[in-house]
């Protein structure tokens, strides 16, 4: 009996990967040839300009205005979609309806279409002539070739990513917190914002954080819909392309590197918020 837990002992403390240290090699090795070596060449590229000359370069009024709107566009489409994915989850979770299976499906179409495709829909849905623009167009609202376009096209491709970061949560949250509460006599307001809303706030946060980061970097499903002029509907990822066929290498990785820096920021302060809400 004892050499048997003896035995058990040693098989948990050596895990079932054998060799920690080849293991750990592996890992470092992929994560440094895929990761680290293309940031690393990122971060260096731009300097051949000089310090005055990235400066110069960033501080171009073209290059503010795509960055702006690259970022603002991106948290506001992941704010808008923090409430919507929380609502599909829940639907999707705690009711059973016809055609639920085909809803779940269709929430995951983002991730299995491709970007030009969803460009070219979301283009002809919201054009001037097309079956949403015409009578938003009717109404004075004007979405393709505008700022609301692009964020239009970041919402369509970061829902998945909320929807299915709450969804497993959701689903193993017991219902016997909200049972509980409500026998203590608080409303369905109460229990939502006391009792489901902190349990599911971590997962709130990395479905955010995923889907600012998605739409941050979309290219294909947003350039059609964007219109891309200058100084009004341009993003980020577009001026880079537009860099690099200049044979403006170094500009690109300047405006990469400013990417890069603040999606950073704002993804280490989401992390922050996330460990704190957990810690709590």
């Amino acid at each position: 009996m004892a050499a048997a837990s003896t035995r058990l002992t040693a098989l948990r403390a050596r895990g079932a990967i054998p060799g920690f240290g080849a293991s750990l090699g592996v890992t470092l090795l992929w994560l440094g040839l895929i990761v680290l070596v293309p940031l690393a060449a990122l971060a260096v590229r731009p300097w051949e300009l000089g310090v005055q000359g990235v400066l110069r370069s960033l501080a171009e009024p073209r290059v503010l205005a795509a960055l702006r709107l690259s970022f603002l566009a991106s948290l506001a489409a992941a704010a808008v979609n923090l409430p919507i994915g929380l609502l599909l989850a829940w639907v999707l979770v705690r009711d059973r309806f016809p055609g639920r299976r085909l809803l779940d499906g269709a929430i995951d179409l983002p991730f299995a279409l491709p970007t030009a495709v969803a460009g070219l829909a979301l283009t002809a849905l919201y054009a001037p002539e097309g079956w949403l623009g015409a009578p938003l167009g009717a109404l004075g609202l004007k979405v393709a070739y505008t700022p609301l376009g692009v964020g239009i096209a970041m919402l369509f491709v970061g829902l998945p990513f909320v929807v299915r970061s709450v969804e497993p949560v959701l689903r193993d949250l017991p219902r016997e917190a909200e049972e509980a509460a409500a026998t203590l006599g608080a409303n369905r307001l109460q229990t939502l914002l006391r009792v489901v809303l902190p349990a599911l706030m971590p997962a709130l946060l990395a479905g955010f954080a995923m889907a600012f980061a998605r739409g941050l970097g979309e290219y294909g499903s947003v350039i059609f819909i964007a219109g891309n002029m200058p100084m009004v509907s341009e993003i980020a990822p577009l001026l880079i392309t537009i860099r690099l066929e200049q044979y403006d290498y170094a500009g690109a990785a300047a405006v990469g590197l400013a990417m890069l820096l603040l999606a950073f920021m704002i993804l280490l302060l989401l992390n922050w918020l996330q460990r704190w809400g957990r810690a709590k």
